[in-house]
């Protein structure tokens, strides 16, 4: 992210960036990617409102996560509404597949998103107070493990496509309601010998939402983290089965996985499969880490949860802002944006009218053209059109505006020839053949 001047009275928001145009090049590039692969794997685009009914959120996510606790921009609107700027996408996409009865579509009904998310954390490298997520959700179909796959199957290929090496994508269970009980007090058991060395927020969730306890990073309950039980022993025979057949379509599709059997992301509406993925041996200033760039899972109860019927579904998301924080540090590029071939330089009002038609003829072509028409000196524009590395000037003056004309320049030789306005097209095209 670049430096900013403070020479102005006005400053954005802590938090809230700016994309200049010197980075749009990435910002395409993921745009472009993530069109092309939602397309490929038949997901549909969607787009919800940025601003929900608070409730939304507090009912769906949890009123002990992070983000419905600390995180989430809230505001009354003048009519009294309690609305939200919406701190993820899932939510919203399900409010919008209950309200408008998407189960009607074709089932599983497979959508993807992107655009701004809200949340009032920390500014740091690669996070921010409004950021950038793009998603892929497939709701409805039924609870077979082959739709998560299908979810992390396009995050993974549009991260390959990005030319992102070393992935790894982090998975786990954590059950479902039958099973989870059993595990939550085997949690609390443990936790119980460790109460003293939580920090404050844990101690709060302990015996409200003791899963929360394990998506804490606080650097002490971290460690204490390390020897706390694994789920895996309390599955039950349907989440057992549900897991050790997503783990053979990850096999029999050789993508690289790790076990990690305290992962379990930090919204209230997961059940069973969530995953993270992670570009292995990024470095910065000496320093190697795995950066996270992606994740999500399973979501079986969010339908029921803001009131519709029993819905199975599951999605996963990517971090816009870690993308190109990634593309950066991995010093991928990937070139620079095409060059203009043509520079157009006008002499005088007339020239300059007439310049304007001529300009818009060659963008009507679908030829690459570049001007400087606030520009009065002749030395001044060509300076600007050798600056730009150009192959051809087209020279328009008075004399030339009078007669309908314009000089074309090769600007490799100097060799010019004049020819008619209405002719400059083609030449040009036939010149850089």
């Amino acid at each position: 992210m670049p430096k900013t001047k403070k020479n102005s009275s006005f400053q954005s928001i802590k938090g809230m960036h700016d994309i200049l145009p010197s980075e749009q090049l990435y910002w395409e590039k993921i745009r472009k990617e993530l069109k092309e692969t939602a397309e490929a794997y038949n997901f549909l685009r969607i787009d919800t409102p940025i601003v929900e009914n608070s409730d939304l959120f507090q009912r769906s996510l949890g009123e002990t996560t992070d983000i419905v606790e600390k995180q989430m921009f809230t505001f009354q609107s003048r009519g009294g509404d309690k609305l939200t700027l919406r701190p993820e996408g899932t939510a919203g996409i399900m409010r919008s597949y209950i309200q408008y009865g998407l189960s009607h579509l074709g089932q599983p009904l497979k959508l993807y998103y992107d655009g701004p998310m809200f949340r009032y954390e920390q500014p740091q490298a690669g996070r921010y107070r409004q950021f950038n997520q793009a998603g892929f959700e497939i709701i409805g179909g039924g609870d077979e493990p082959i739709y998560d796959i299908q979810v992390i199957l396009p995050i993974f290929r549009l991260l390959e496509n990005l030319k992102i090496k070393n992935l790894i994508i982090h998975v786990n269970t954590i059950g479902c309601k039958n099973c989870r009980p059993a595990y939550r007090k085997k949690l609390i058991e443990y936790y119980k010998n460790h109460q003293k060395d939580l920090c404050k927020d844990c101690n709060r969730r302990f015996e409200d939402n003791p899963l929360r306890l394990l998506d804490c990073s606080n650097s002490d309950c971290a460690e204490i983290r390390k020897e706390a039980p694994a789920i895996l022993d309390d599955l039950c025979n349907n989440c057992h089965k549900h897991f050790k057949s997503f783990l053979e379509y990850m096999e029999e599709l050789g993508l690289p996985y790790e076990l990690d059997s305290h992962l379990v992301r930090g919204l209230d509406y997961y059940n069973r499969t969530v995953f993270e993925i992670f570009t292995s041996g990024v470095s910065e200033e000496g320093k190697s880490f795995d950066l996270a760039l992606a994740g999500g899972g399973r979501y079986d109860y969010l339908a029921e949860m803001l009131g519709g019927r029993s819905t199975s579904a599951t999605g996963g998301a990517i971090g816009v802002e870690r993308i190109v924080e990634a593309l950066k540090l991995l010093k991928i590029n990937f070139g620079a944006r095409p060059k203009a071939k043509v520079f157009l330089i006008n002499i005088g009002d007339l020239a300059r009218k007439k310049s304007l038609a001529l300009l818009e003829d060659f963008i009507r072509a679908g030829v690459r053209a570049s001007e400087s028409l606030g520009k009065d000196s002749l030395n001044a524009q060509l300076r600007a059109a050798d600056k730009e590395g150009v192959e051809i000037a087209l020279i328009l003056g008075q004399k030339e505006a009078f007669s309908d004309s314009v000089i074309i320049r090769d600007m490799k030789s100097g060799v010019q020839e004049t020819v008619l306005i209405k002719k400059a097209v083609a030449e040009v095209k036939k010149r850089l053949k």
